[in-house]
């Protein structure tokens, strides 16, 4: 149980330190999702000054949500999932379908598939250990 615990750990700080990373290297941040999206790392800066600024804003709000989600579910680590495993795994399990849902559906249904395998990924990181608590339960 403890492995399980310690992986939800290091996958939850992997998603604060993810979303700090939107927040504070606009550059990386805007060259990356640019050539995840359209092969190329400067495809996104072609839409000019002001787009660019404003998706640059957009990715800086996106990861500031997720570094407070992030906090939220350290949170539920330390406290509801140390007094009932199945309780905190559900939180866990609600909060990443409540975002995996909607995010993912939205990526597909507007063209961009290449943020739900991006999505796919980070629900992957943390449904495993969470169904391995949950079956040792």
């Amino acid at each position: 149980m403890r492995f399980w615990l310690a992986w939800l750990r290091v996958a939850t700080i992997l998603l604060i330190a993810f979303g700090l990373f939107l927040v504070v290297a606009h550059g990386l941040t805007l060259k990356g999702f640019s050539l995840l999206v359209y092969s190329s790392s400067g495809r996104i800066s072609e839409f000019g000054d002001e787009a660019a600024d404003y998706i640059a804003l957009a990715h800086a709000v996106l990861g500031a949500v997720m570094v407070g989600w992030g906090t939220a579910l350290l949170l539920v680590l330390r406290g509801p999932m140390k007094r009932n495993v199945r309780e905190g795994a559900l939180i866990f399990a609600i909060s990443l379908t409540c975002w995996f849902i909607p995010d993912t559906i939205f990526s597909v249904a507007s063209g961009f598939w290449q943020n739900a395998l991006l999505n796919a990924g980070f629900a992957v990181l943390f449904a495993i250990p969470l169904v391995a608590l949950v079956r040792r339960e």
